[in-house]
């Protein structure tokens, strides 16, 4: 099974970082109101950012650590991963 960790930019141009181990499930259920409490009403969303992991761990340690990054940090991360980003493909 893979894992991943994601970033979608809401409507309100803000961010929101998860963690899935189905992105399209993921982005259908936030799509809906139902994905997270952050995102509920901020839709629509567009996928900026896509990394897959071989483990759970890997991708959670991840996660926590985008999320304790700066929006400018966030944008810089994304724009420097674009070669290797699903999202930005």
């Amino acid at each position: 099974m893979s894992h991943y960790v994601y970033i979608l930019e809401c409507s309100d141009h803000s961010w929101y970082t998860g963690y899935t181990t189905d992105v399209g499930r993921r982005l259908d259920m936030h799509s809906s109101g139902k994905g997270a409490k952050y995102t509920k009403g901020r839709g629509p969303f567009t996928l900026k950012y896509v990394q897959e992991f071989e483990t759970k761990k890997e991708a959670l340690q991840a996660e926590y650590a985008i999320k304790k990054l700066s929006r400018k940090q966030k944008e810089r991360y994304v724009l420097e991963s674009g070669e290797n980003n699903e999202a930005t493909s």
